[in-house]
């Protein structure tokens, strides 16, 4: 999928802003907080229906403007004519997402249409953060090629709500109702954990082959998804502490505690690994994520935005990363850094075309 121009109104901080985009590598320069980020943000918007950093769509619509508008005009390599996809947002109302101008009945229509890789400073979070970081990602990649995936984990987050209900309540829960929701989160759980299983299974050693290719092969990385379902059929697990979810007032099983674990040497990488080590493998899980994408959705090439991905890295780990995005394996990419450096390094490194775009308090200028 290309993205052949991008129109902005109110987005955050840019006012107005219509980029005509090059069919492979876009690269955005300036300082920090001047808007960079907020540009591919908002090719990220049109490809998830919300923002990457910002859930509530309100406070995405520029400090003072009462709306905004995106739109996006794709070019895919099996599309017979230009796709557009526009959203607009008016505060206090809901948001109208439309493709070709007629409105979505549901949002979750859209997702995987335009699959879309981002890679960001906040994904530290992988590492640092807790487990529901880690759970988000692998709903992501999978519900961007599987919409019965989107429906179980629906389906499952219901039954988990009112379950969840039933156990805060002050009176004695009907047991028999408290059952139906629990054979609806072990069905649906249970779906929604083979399917993660095989992402993880597949997508392991594509990461770790990027780790290991920009890490300069000094260094080793493990995953392992760990998982309720593991210890025996769902519905029995999700029922085996039933009174003592009564006594916390919340389920204490199910997948909504799946976790991925994340090794460097055979350690927690939260607990022994650099900044730079970080950096690292969130890049390398998200190029394999990218290379997942690719192979599961034969119909299109995902979009990959690289935001500030040198920061904290030496200059061997650069070099790297130069060579793998310069090289023909990926689509359109789009990159910002405050440093014309490291794009000089991958422009020089590539023989594709690219654009540059300076960006200044909001504003965006092609040089």
């Amino acid at each position: 999928m290309i993205l052949e121009k991008l129109s902005l109104i109110n987005y955050k901080n840019i006012q107005t802003a219509t980029l005509e985009l090059s069919p492979k590598i876009n690269c955005f320069i300036g300082q920090n907080g001047v808007g960079k980020t907020n540009v591919l943000d908002a090719i990220y918007y049109l490809s998830f229906c919300h923002s990457a950093n910002n859930p509530i769509d309100s406070q995405v619509i520029r400090h003072g403007e009462e709306f905004l508008m995106i739109e996006g005009k794709y070019r895919g390599e099996r599309l017979p004519d230009e796709l557009s996809i526009s959203c607009g947002i008016k505060r206090g109302q809901k948001k109208h997402f439309k493709k070709n101008k007629k409105e979505y009945k549901r949002l979750s229509e859209h997702i995987g249409l335009i699959p879309v890789v981002m890679v960001s400073p906040s994904d530290t979070l992988l590492i640092d953060g807790g487990s529901e970081e880690r759970r988000r990602l692998m709903d992501m990649v999978i519900s961007q090629y599987d919409h019965s995936y989107i429906e179980a984990l629906n389906r499952y987050n219901k039954a988990l709500q009112q379950r969840n209900t039933m156990l805060r309540a002050e009176e004695e829960p009907d047991y028999e109702v408290m059952s139906l929701w629990e054979e609806q989160m072990a069905m649906s759980g249970e779906l929604i954990y083979q399917k993660r299983d095989a992402f993880v299974k597949e997508m392991v050693p594509i990461f770790q082959r990027f780790y290991e290719t920009i890490s300069g092969n000094r260094e080793r990385v493990a995953l392992n998804y760990v998982s309720h379902c593991q210890r025996g059929p769902l519905l029995e697990v999700i029922q085996r502490d039933r009174f003592k979810d009564r006594a916390i007032g919340y389920s204490l099983h199910g997948i909504h505690r799946d976790d991925l674990e994340i090794a460097l040497g055979g350690h927690q990488m939260k607990r022994e690994g650099s900044q730079g080590q970080h950096k690292t493998f969130v890049i390398a899980l998200k190029l394999a994520q990218f290379d997942f994408l690719k192979r599961t959705n034969t119909q299109t090439t995902p979009l990959l935005l690289l935001d500030d991905i040198f920061d904290k890295l030496d200059a061997q780990r650069v070099e790297q990363i130069v060579s793998l995005v310069a090289g023909n394996e990926f689509g359109q990419i789009f990159i910002t850094d405050t440093n014309r450096e490291h794009l000089d390094q991958i422009l020089s490194a590539s023989s594709h075309d690219y654009k540059i775009f300076y960006v200044e308090n909001g504003e965006i200028i092609e040089k």
